[in-house]
């Protein structure tokens, strides 16, 4: 079997390890230019990528022998899928690798917004010990609205078992409701939501889809957390929501401001009018696009795209 991958991001090393003992011959180019890539894609026939450039039109041409392409993450927006899979390209993901990781971080996004943690420590930190100011809300009597009920979503109301809370998801799928969750139209989860969650992916349908429309929508003043993808939520309008009450907090790992390789926050120098509002907010929680990235999925991520390459090539 001769079956060439190309790497062209670092991941755990057991990826590498446990497909060249399955037989792949393994190839690592973490600095090339993508037209440079380009050059010398057609030698491979599968690629390992996270988020490095877009795997687009141009880059698949040349791809004249390509298999697979394996993300080591959940989403993958940054291929041309439809024209990947028009080439019998198989496209491979691991939403399985991180769902734990998103869910644990979403519940601790939740908390801490509710219980002021963040707030009343770096207010103790520069000298203030403020109790009343710092008083906090319980999850238990909430509804949680869920929009997007795959792999994360799924986990994330798992977490949620231990709270005495009504759990509603609302899905594009018909049929994806649990024991963790009641599925629902889009109207009776704005009607009823106390606290959104947002675990969808970053498509045409869902960009800009958290816009002063569907805010408005909801029938009460509501917390969000996203850990999905920044470009979900338009965020001049989350900001104005915050303003007027109607939003009461948010938790945001992931921001619209960021360049698609996840690694730097800004494509121009100016720090937008709404992003310096977050930064100032008492009420807002920012993380860098960390919710899927423990040590624990680093290490699980790789496992699953071995083992869906592997089986990809019937190899056990």
């Amino acid at each position: 079997m001769d079956i060439k991958i190309l790497h062209i991001d670092s991941n755990h090393p057991l990826l590498w390890e446990q497909l060249q003992q399955a037989g792949f011959i393994n190839h690592e180019d973490f600095t090339s230019s993508k037209a440079e890539i380009e050059e010398k894609i057609h030698d491979y026939q599968g690629i390992v990528i996270r988020s490095r450039f877009k795997i687009d039109k141009t880059f698949l041409d040349k791809a004249t022998n390509l298999q697979f392409i394996a993300r080591v993450g959940a989403g993958l927006e940054s291929i041309d899928c439809d024209y990947a899979l028009s080439k019998n390209i198989q496209l491979i993901a691991a939403p399985e690798g991180n769902r734990n990781a998103v869910a644990e971080h979403t519940l601790g996004m939740i908390l801490s917004l509710f219980n002021n943690l963040n707030k009343a420590d770096n207010e103790i930190k520069s000298g203030h010990w403020n109790r009343e100011k710092n008083r906090g809300h319980e999850l238990d009597g909430k509804t949680v609205g869920i929009i997007g009920y795959g792999n994360m979503g799924k986990s994330f109301a798992k977490k949620l078992r231990g709270f005495e809370v009504e759990v509603l998801c609302y899905d594009i799928q018909e049929n994806v409701g649990d024991e963790n969750a009641k599925q629902v139209s889009l109207e009776e989860l704005q009607q009823k939501t106390d606290v959104l969650s947002l675990h969808i992916p970053w498509t045409p349908e869902t960009d800009k889809m958290v816009d002063e429309n569907f805010i408005n929508a909801f029938s009460k003043p509501f917390w969000i957390i996203n850990t999905s993808r920044g470009k979900n939520i338009v965020t001049a309008d989350l900001v104005e929501a915050m303003k007027t009450g109607k939003i009461l907090g948010a938790g945001l790992d992931v921001l619209e401001y960021e360049k698609l390789s996840f690694e730097t926050l800004f494509q121009d120098k100016d720090t937008p009018e709404a992003f310096q509002y977050l930064l100032n907010a008492k009420n807002v929680i920012l993380s860098p696009h960390i919710a899927g990235w423990t040590y624990e999925s680093h290490e699980r991520l790789a496992q699953v795209i071995v083992d869906k390459i592997k089986a990809k090539y019937h190899l056990r």
